[in-house]
């Protein structure tokens, strides 16, 4: 069994396979209080078993999201004995069933950021994930169709193309390219630390 899950955006997003096959899958807006929901939400999709491989949604996104998702894996995968990977979570956000068309995820991130990252016709990156001011990530994103909660933004800002807002859902998992589900299970904020170290006397 494999146990997928996602908390980088404004959802609460889990799913379990076998064989390949999604066989359970939650998908709840919460907005807030992931670090509450996501522990019950996947003991009820669990229903008493476990599962051999865990994957988890490693970013960027929520960076209190991002977080609380890797560090409930990597508690898991330790009591499991489970393999553990990550995720792109962008990638997850535009595996829903756009194939055969180029499309970007943007989405809010701090400051009045967006992060931002396009992918061809199969589900492969084409471009970094980076972190913009909405101007240079209009500037950027090249595909018509826009994807994520900062889509509206971007297509407003640039003047054209599609808009389409949304979540990432963990039952897409396997529909992403191996590369992009076998990630380090670490975070990826795709911009720089707000803090900053004090430089030396």
């Amino acid at each position: 069994m494999l146990l997928a899950f996602d908390t980088s955006s404004s959802a609460c997003t889990a799913a379990l396979f076998d064989g390949g096959e999604c066989v359970a899958a939650r998908d709840e807006a919460i907005g807030r209080g992931h670090s509450e929901r996501l522990v019950p939400m996947i003991a009820e999709l669990l229903g008493g078993r476990s599962a051999d491989r865990i994957l988890v949604g490693v970013g960027p996104g929520s960076f209190t999201g991002i977080r609380v998702a890797i560090a409930a894996a990597h508690g898991l995968a330790i009591g499991w004995e489970a393999e553990l990977s990550g995720m792109s979570s962008l990638a997850l956000l535009v595996a829903a069933g756009d194939a055969g068309r180029e499309v970007a995820a943007a989405v809010h991130g701090g400051h009045g950021e967006l992060f931002v990252q396009q992918f061809g016709a199969a589900g492969e990156p084409t471009s970094e994930a980076r972190s913009l001011g909405p101007a240079d990530a209009a500037a950027a994103i090249t595909t018509d169709l826009v994807i994520g909660s900062g889509a509206c933004q971007l297509v407003q800002t640039r003047g054209w193309g599609e808009a389409l807002e949304r979540v990432p859902s963990a039952a897409n998992a396997l529909k992403l390219p191996e590369s992009l589900r076998t990630l380090s299970a670490r975070p990826v904020y795709a911009r720089a630390p707000d803090a900053r170290a004090k430089a030396a006397a």
